[in-house]
């Protein structure tokens, strides 16, 4: 850069998973921007856009960009009541859309005491959450389905909104993934009638399939608490749904990529919600308005807590860059930590990524890196831009900080 006095950055981190929500991640960069830039004497125009993938922290990501948040009591994975949340689109944003996250009342972060309840958990409150959205009277919601605590294949959602699950008795199953091995009748004619008019759309970021090796149970019931017989009734009671409602309702879900994702629910929202499964990241990018803050933007500043291989697969950064890259707009990656083998770093250039750096860069010791990491976040930002702002031209790296590219 030349002889700059503005130049305009937009702040894009998704959250530092167990040290900073996205919001928070924000703020800390935008104030390490702004320290740079002040002792370098140019103006700043930061625009912040902090994201989420449909995870832990979309709703927050969405209020923070005029969304209005909403709350109420719902039923929580394992039937206590818990506190959930959803988002409303702001006035005169059509069409009315509800941001509705799983993770708030069916989520791991919700289980009493952080104990869990892998065989039994639910998503009832879920149901109850999107019932809640449909009273503000939208036309779409989109639903956030990452951090569940839960492999009941959607099947409390469903019937939190009227769908009955029965066994060969015409008995209601138990909540809970496992209680499906007993399933014989899946009756949706008490579904809620507003789901025929409302567009759902779920943020859906794996493509598992709901049974089998990659499916939900065996790939993510053991992050949930599930051991190795707890594995085989879970994958056994998503066969059975997968089963039965081939056969009663002609749905074939079992193979579809994405079913598998937060323990069935993507493969219920298929069936019972009419629903399409879509990248999270890109979905979200397009409700906080993106495109639109890329608008003469000279520099994108994304990150997240750990970028390694997996980000490069899609995850929020990249799904950042990818669209910076489009609209010709650099990026830098700002990241909790940097695990890139050669083959990845040879990958960055091609995603529109001149160069990442990491907390661990400043600070070695990872659990110091995590409790301090809005302070190195925000001293981080100021280096990393105060070399990039004396950057000729072109920027190349010229940062004394260890980069990974």
């Amino acid at each position: 850069m030349t002889a700059a006095s503005r130049v305009t950055v937009v702040v894009a981190p998704d959250s530092f998973t167990g040290s900073l929500p996205a919001h928070e991640a924000a703020a800390a960069v935008e104030a390490g921007l702004r320290d740079a830039a002040e002792a370098a004497g140019i103006s700043v125009e930061v625009r912040r856009r902090p994201v989420a993938d449909g995870g832990e922290g979309t709703v927050a990501v969405v209020a923070s960009s005029g969304w209005v948040r909403r709350e109420c009591t719902v039923t929580g994975p394992t039937g206590a009541p818990v506190r959930a949340a959803f988002a409303l689109s702001p006035d005169g944003v059509a069409p009315r859309t509800a941001v509705v996250e799983l993770a708030t009342a069916s989520g791991l972060s919700q289980l009493p005491g952080g104990r869990p309840e892998p065989r039994r958990a639910s998503t009832w409150g879920t149901g109850e959450l999107v019932a809640a959205a449909m009273d503000e009277r939208v036309q779409r919601i989109v639903l956030g389905i990452g951090g569940s605590a839960t492999t009941d294949g959607g099947t409390g959602l469903a019937a939190a909104l009227g769908a009955r699950f029965l066994d060969a008795h015409d008995r209601p199953l138990q909540p809970g993934g496992v209680a499906l091995t007993d399933l014989a009748v899946v009756d949706l004619r008490q579904l809620d009638p507003r789901l025929r008019d409302i567009e759902i759309v779920v943020a859906c970021d794996v493509d598992n399939p709901l049974t089998g090796p990659r499916g939900a149970a065996r790939v993510y019931g053991p992050q949930k608490g599930a051991g190795p017989e707890d594995v085989t009734a879970l994958d056994a009671g998503l066969a059975r749904l997968a089963q039965v409602l081939h056969r009663d309702l002609g749905i074939d879900v079992d193979r579809v990529a994405g079913a598998g994702a937060a323990g069935g629910v993507g493969a219920g929202a298929l069936a019972f919600l009419d629903a399409r499964l879509t990248p999270g990241i890109d979905l979200l990018l397009d409700l906080v308005g993106f495109d639109e803050a890329l608008d003469g933007a000279d520099l994108v500043v994304t990150g997240e807590g750990s970028f390694d291989s997996q980000s490069l697969s899609g995850k929020a950064a990249v799904g950042v860059s990818r669209r910076a890259l489009a609209a010709g707009v650099p990026v830098l990656v700002l990241a909790g930590r940097v695990d890139l083998d050669a083959a990845d770093r040879g990958r960055l250039a091609g995603l529109g990524i001149e160069a990442t750096h990491a907390l661990l860069d400043l600070e070695p010791d990872l659990q110091r890196a995590r409790e301090q990491a809005a302070p190195l976040l925000r001293e981080l930002a100021r280096r990393v831009m105060t070399n990039w702002l004396a950057r000729p031209g072109v920027p190349t790296d010229p940062s004394p900080l260890r980069s990974s590219r």
